[in-house]
């Protein structure tokens, strides 16, 4: 796959039509030849391409490459980071592929959706006018069906391919030789021939090939395309033979080095640079690295303009794969740092984005050495600009930095995270889209900081000043700035709008939304009725963050900020949207918030002070308020469940109860129907006028089926009065081809449904049955399934369930009605005496056909003993490894099902299947059949089974541990699991380790949960009953909260005397604010004692010890912020208990009840300062400032005068004043012919300025170019004692130079910025 051609010229060097060949030295842009001279030295290229490797090589990261024109005109590729060549197709890689199959997939996606949305309208329309409209999009249809069908094959084939590759050959072509080879093609028979070679090159011995190399790069005078080649080899050698740069010759290979970097060509330079990335193997090999003076080739590749792009891509990777080192950030110097910081403050490089990102990096691992730098004020720059769109990585940079007080420390100002705040406070009077999109920028930023418990506490000190400077710009005149501001909201306090907000914001009345009054009801039949024992098992931590978050802001003023706006709306929508936005506050403030915070705010007491005021006009905006927020909070409260799983606002079984009271006089009704009312009924549904089905009225056809027809009287006459159920029966008999050619839309759905409601109402009845079991439909089915049974002897051309027809049309709709059938025992009957049970055994004893097995066992029902059981636990056993996982996620609906309220035996076949499957040869089936079993065991009764089969668990390791955490939750596996001696082992694994290594799970939940990442959607079909995606910020099992479950449990704790362990910890270690290992071993044994006090049964731990007092003192004055955050999230847990609530009172905390008493596991500080009290900090001097006084002294100091001036101009470089006279003198000295400018002695010192003092890149750039060439190589050969020849030659090109001089400075005048330490 070639990509498109796209240009970029960022400095505006030339355009992209006319970029020469990477190497192509041999002409200019405009095409004319070169003198011989420039041929010999390799001169420079233009092109934009980049070095990037076929592996992720060492410091790689991922720039915005783009293919140059070749001087034939052929595209160069950009090439995928991780490229993987297979086969022959050079100039693709697997990955490309997949991403291009992947896209054009979406897109089919994407015009199916339409087609059937369409289509769905077209059906609601009048047939006759939409007949031909209607076929039009059915074709469309098919053809997109096909089409998806065929991509999604060679997808598979992709990916089977792609694996079969275990690694990437070793082709020489690999992603660098494509960038820098002349000729891009390549013929079949040369690929095998160098194939051939490669594998005769393989024979030989590594070292001996590295010999070879090494010696071919000796060579003088040669192409670059020749050391460029042989520096690709070298690369490829390193990554065939990992361990070969260990055992290298660094005088040779940093001589072959050091000459290839000094070379006049960018490509060879570049090349040079990535070899040595490829050769690092510890810190000792980048110190004899930097002793080949790479400090100084970097810096002088790095001030390069933007033209030399490759070589200043691969310094900068060069430098970025020190970080990947072990300690190889201390061998990074500050001077190369200070050129990375000029290359991220200058606004028009291409590398700025990444130069940031590698500041950012350094600031984690060594920050007294950025701060040394003076990249600080970069960062903080690009934190709060808007136009960095990585900014929450710098973000979170930052937050590293402030958790603990020495790191604090080198933050000097303290408001560095503020810097994202200035925009929004800033933003009177200014429009446009390009501020609009700052600002959403910088809302992400915000909005990153206050997910993090480091950013929060900061963001809060001064009196919550920066949320305030917020909330208060919420009064800004601007719609945009206020738009986004509300949107901010929404996403920080989590809430998600409901179903009906779109159409109350586009200006709809809330009482016209006809099914917002049931669907508060719709939920509650939906979800299933969960037991008590479930509320211990699902603790949300994210809810109790949310609930904190809202505090604060409502601390800071949300209610009369959001209040004032509704005053002075600035547009309808945003009216709307602030109303909804203050109806969901309430209601969170509700849910979440102590009774002492919430109560006063539901009164909105300002509105109403306002509206009392009846002499005022204000009142009758204040009333209108007060009506709109009242009236979306109850239409909020009855168009769903609260947003928390144990919210104040019960959903009772009085509401299920009431919606069935209100279902089942409906249907009844309708059986009730008399004669005259059933035949007009069946009239309407023109079913008795024609024979064609699209003219038919469905919505009234499976009213019928499934009202009048559960009627004896009424069917009998459907029956035998009328064709009514004989023409039903017809259409979806399959030898008359209507049903089973409809298209597979989501329209036509309805088809199935109505099929499936027949089959029911038929068998309700005896007449029914007998009618439906004599019926042409299910011998024809039966013929048709005897196709692929291969006992039946029975064959046919083209097959109904042939693999095509059950993806493009309702086929598969069949076993959807059979299912219907296997939900009664009599149309189990039906099934048995035409032979469905006997083929259904033989088509899941199919090889090739997957999709009819998933099919068939998807829509069977297993409710009923019998041979269906027998298939599906055969399939489950006999079948490939993706039928038996897709089998084994099948029984997920009948083992959690309530062993109370439904037939236990159903659960119990279930459960037993599931233990079976734990012994199958393959993890990934025992990981599905684990978390199955893991979720039925939420219900003692099911758990108790569970452990009644005595599941074998030790073979499956890690995986099985949750489950055997369940089994301690009983009396019953309590014992169970201490016959097998598992508790006392497990008990002291986690006293040793296992806490430890929670904090980390738990914390990355967090993390997840608070990062709110959207789940890829699953590519898999709407049958396999996945289990629902995993919840983050969900409380893990812990060991110590299942132990505490049961009296033996509690009674085992108190003698092994763990408890009292972690209590002592808590005490000794509270106010430890340094060593991280004793901050980890803090915080878990704080989530343990957390876990024990928020059950009932450990509140007796929380009594004999004064625990809870260390943990409210660490939420409320530890100095490590992190360590704060997990006091808060376990004094929650122990806020579980209502015993624990007690004891929270006692220390000035208020946990939050519902309606019925019972404790949410939500609590506040009664003084709500306490909570965000931090120190403020001084930066100190200390391992920051860098003792550069002395040198600095040296360095603009020399015995000669001229010398002396020229470090003089040098230092006022850095100044905004005197740049522009500093460049003009320099220039003149230059002119002169200065000897400074040839001497390594004065290099040195200008490089000690440059690394002493701030400047602008251009100002770097200025100064390093008015060295001679020959003083680097002095210096990188150590030949500064050698007097060299002094030979001056007048070149032709010296107006052209000065020229190019004039135009820097005067970019350095705009540029420039004073010196600074």
């Amino acid at each position: 796959m070639t990509p498109p051609a796209r240009s970029f010229n960022p400095q505006g060097d030339a355009p992209s039509s006319d970029q020469a060949s990477l190497l192509a030295p041999s002409r200019s842009r405009d095409g004319r030849s070169l003198p011989a001279t420039a041929n010999s030295v390799m001169a420079s290229s233009r092109g934009q391409s980049s070095y990037a490797t076929a592996n992720a090589p060492p410091g790689s990261f991922s720039s915005e490459l783009r293919p140059s024109i070749s001087r034939d005109g052929r595209l160069r590729p950009d090439f995928d980071t991780h490229a993987i060549i297979v086969g022959d197709d050079s100039n693709t890689t697997t990955e490309q592929r997949q991403a291009e199959l992947q896209d054009q997939i979406e897109k089919e996606t994407k015009i199916k959706i339409g087609s059937e949305n369409l289509l769905e309208a077209l059906n609601a329309k009048n047939a006759k006018n939409t007949r031909d409209q209607r076929q039009k999009v059915e074709e469309e249809l098919s053809i997109s069906n096909r089409k998806l069908a065929q991509l999604r094959l060679g997808l598979a084939a992709e990916i089977q391919r792609a694996k079969e590759v275990k690694s990437p050959p070793a082709d020489p072509q690999s992603r660098l030789s494509y960038l820098f080879r002349r000729n891009l093609s390549r013929s079949p028979s040369r690929h095998v021939v160098q194939k051939e070679e490669e594998e005769e090159q393989e024979t030989e011995s590594p070292t001996f090939v590295l010999d070879n190399i090494l010696q071919a790069l000796e060579a003088n005078g040669m192409t670059p395309e020749y050391y460029v080649e042989r520096a690709n080899s070298l690369v490829d050698l390193f990554k065939r033979h990992p361990t070969l740069k260990y055992d290298l010759a660094w005088d040779i290979f940093g001589l072959r080095m050091q000459t290839m970097l000094l070379s006049d060509s960018r490509e060879v330079v570049a090349a040079a640079y990535r070899v040595m990335r490829y050769s690092f193997t510890d810190r000792k090999s980048l110190q004899i690295i930097r002793g080949l003076h790479t400090d100084y080739l970097v810096i002088l590749s790095l001030v390069k303009e933007s033209k030399a792009s490759v070589e200043r891509e691969q310094a900068l990777k060069f430098v970025r794969s020190f970080l990947d080192v072990k300690g190889g950030v201390e061998e990074i110097s500050r001077a190369v740092i200070r050129i990375i910081v000029a290359v991220a403050e200058h606004a028009d490089d291409r590398l700025r984005n990444i130069a940031i990102l590698t500041l950012a990096e350094i600031l984690v691992r060594k920050p007294p050495l950025l701060v040394s730098a003076g990249g600080m004020g970069t960062l903080t720059d690009a934190l709060g600009e808007g136009s960095y769109h990585a900014a929450e990585s710098i973000g979170t940079s930052f937050l590293y930095l402030l958790d603990t007080p020495r790191r604090r420390k080198f933050l000097r100002s303290g408001h560095e995270l503020e810097a994202p705040f200035a925009i929004f406070t800033d933003a009177v009077g200014i429009h446009g889209h390009m501020h609009e999109e700052k600002l959403k920028a910088n809302a992400k930023v915000i909005a990153t900081l206050i997910r993090s418990w480091s950013g929060l506490l900061a963001l809060c000190m001064n009196d919550f000043l920066a949320i305030r400077s917020l909330l208060l710009s919420l009064q800004i005149p601007t719609p945009h700035v206020r738009n986004v501001l509300l949107e901010l909201l929404f996403d920080i306090l989590r809430i998600k709008p409901p179903s009906w907000s779109s159409s109350f914001l586009a200006g709809r009345r809330l009482t016209t939304y006809g099914r917002v009054t049931n669907l508060k009801n719709q939920s509650s039949r939906d979800s299933p009725i969960l037991n008590a024992e479930d509320k211990t098992n699902g603790w949300n931590l994210l809810e109790h963050y949310v609930s904190v978050v809202l505090a604060i802001f409502l601390h800071a003023g949300l209610v009369p900020a959001l209040l004032q706006a509704e005053e002075d709306p600035l547009t309808l929508p945003l009216k709307r949207k602030t109303t909804l936005l203050l109806g969901e506050v309430l209601k969170m403030a509700n849910e979440l918030l102590p009774s002492s915070w919430s109560a006063s705010l539901q009164v909105l007491p300002q509105l109403l002070q306002t509206a009392a005021q009846f002499e005022s006009e204000e009142r009758f905006l204040a009333i209108g308020t007060i009506y709109q927020v009242d009236s979306v909070n109850r239409t909020l409260y009855r168009s769903g469940p609260t947003s928390l799983s144990t919210g104040k606002a019960l959903i009772g079984s009085d509401n299920a109860a009431s919606s069935r009271k209100t279902e089942q006089p409906k249907s009844q009704s309708a059986m009730q129907m008399d004669e005259g009312q059933f035949r007009a009924l069946m009239v309407d549904t023109q079913v008795l006028n024609t024979v064609s089905f699209q003219k038919w009225r469905w919505d009234l056809i499976q009213n019928i089926i499934e009202g009048p027809l559960l009627n004896a009287k009424r069917l009998d006459e459907a029956m035998k009065a009328t064709k009514f159920v004989h023409r039903l029966l017809g259409f979806y008999r399959p030898f008359k081809y209507r049903f089973s050619e409809v298209k597979n839309t989501k329209p036509n759905q309805r088809y199935v449904r109505a099929g499936c409601a027949l089959m029911h109402s038929l068998l309700q009845n005896p007449e029914g049955v007998r009618y439906l079991s004599d019926s042409k439909f299910i011998r024809q089915l039966a013929e048709c399934l005897s196709h692929f049974d291969r006992m039946s002897g029975l064959t046919s051309e083209s097959p109904i369930f042939q693999a095509d027809r059950m993806n493009e049309t309702l086929t598969g709709g069949y076993f959807a009605l059979l299912g219907a059938l296997t939900k009664d025992p009599k149309g189990v009957q039906i099934l048995e005496r035409w032979r469905f049970l006997n083929m259904f055994y033989h088509v899941i004893e199919l090889n090739d056909r997957d999709d009819l097995i998933k099919t068939l066992l998807s829509n069977m029902d297993y409710s009923l003993d019998g041979h269906l059981r027998i298939i599906i636990s055969k399939a489950m056993t006999s079948c490939s490894k993706d039928i038996r996982i897709f089998a084994t996620r099948l029984l997920r609906k009948y083992a959690t099902k309530s062993m109370e309220t439904t037939d236990c035996g159903i659960a119990e076949w279930a459960i037993k299947l599931l233990v079976t499957q734990l012994y199958d040869p393959e993890v990934e089936v025992c990981e599905v059949a684990i978390k199955i079993l893991e979720e039925a065991c939420n219900q003692t009764q099911s758990l108790e089974y569970v452990v009644k089969c005595r599941p074998a668990l030790d073979h499956l390791g890690e995986i099985g541990a949750p489950l055997l955490l369940r089994f301690l939750s009983t009396s019953v596996g309590y014992h169970y699991l201490d016959g097998l001696d598992y508790i006392t082992r497990e008990m002291d694994d986690w006293f040793l380790g296992r806490n430890d290594t929670y904090v980390a799970l738990i914390e990355a939940s967090m993390a997840r949960a608070l990062a709110d990442i959207p789940e890829k959607p699953q590519a898999h079909l709407s049958y396999d009953d996945n289990p629902d995606p995993p919840e983050y910020g969900i409380v893990p099992p812990h060991f110590y909260r299942e132990l505490t479950r049961t009296k033996e449990g509690c009674k085992l704790l108190e003698q092994k005397g763990h408890f009292d362990e972690f209590v002592a910890t808590i005490r000794d270690f509270s106010m430890e604010n340094d060593d991280a290992e004793t901050i980890l071993k803090v915080k878990g044994c704080l989530w343990a004692v957390g876990n024990v006090g928020s059950m009932e049964l450990g509140a007796p731990f929380l009594e004999s010890s004064d625990v809870v007092k260390w943990i409210v003192k660490i939420a409320e004055t530890s100095e490590v912020l992190s360590l704060r955050g997990t006091a808060f999230y376990v004094l929650g847990l122990i806020s579980r208990s209502l015993h624990g609530q007690e004891i929270l009172l006692e220390y000035g905390w208020d946990g939050v009840v519902n309606e019925s008493g019972e404790a949410l596991g939500f609590c506040l500080p009664l003084d709500f300062r306490k909570l965000f009290s931090i120190q403020p900090w001084a930066a100190k001097s200390d391992n920051i400032s860098w003792k550069r006084k002395a040198d600095v002294k040296v360095a603009i100091t020399d015995n000669e005068p001229v010398n002396a001036r020229i470090l003089k101009l040098a230092t006022d470089l850095g100044n905004t004043v005197l740049a522009k006279k500093a460049a003009n003198d320099l220039q003149t000295i230059k002119a002169k012919k200065a000897p400074g400018f040839s001497k390594p002695v004065i290099f040195h010192k200008v490089m000690q300025i440059l690394e002493a003092h701030h400047f602008r890149l251009p100002a770097c750039r200025f100064v390093l170019d008015l060295f001679d060439k020959r003083v680097l190589r002095q210096i990188v050969f150590d030949e500064e004692g050698e007097e060299g020849e002094e030979e001056e030659q007048e070149d032709d090109g010296s107006d052209e130079s000065e020229f190019e001089s004039e135009t820097e400075i005067d970019q350095m005048s705009t540029n420039g910025v004073s010196s600074q330490p």
